[in-house]
């Protein structure tokens, strides 16, 4: 399995405009990506390591794949529509990794 984040880093006077990401944004990426995604999780930053600090990341987002083949299967064909959905909903650039998932329950 593999895990697709994407990730919003905090950035002074940045846009995010949550309701626009869970209600539409994610929802169509979801439905793009169809029965190849297994799993998905959307996680809302609250704070840093030290009390009272800021969350280095606004949002991430975390999709679930089988492989990085049936990531990219399920990606190149919409991937123009949704990068261009990006500025609807914020001004951050967002990091993409993927990782090999090696524990989880």
């Amino acid at each position: 399995m593999i895990r697709v984040s994407v990730l919003y880093p905090h950035v002074d006077g940045a846009r995010f405009d949550w309701s626009y990401y869970t209600r539409s944004h994610v929802p169509m990426v979801v439905q793009r990506f169809g029965a190849a995604l297994k799993a998905t999780s959307v996680e809302k930053g609250l704070g840093g390591g030290a009390p009272g600090s800021p969350a280095p990341f606004v949002a991430l987002i975390h999709f679930t794949f089988d492989s990085v083949p049936a990531f990219q299967a399920a990606f190149a064909p919409h991937m123009n529509e949704i990068m261009a959905d990006i500025p609807n909903y914020t001004s951050i650039q967002p990091v993409v990794q993927i990782s090999e998932v090696v524990s989880g329950r």
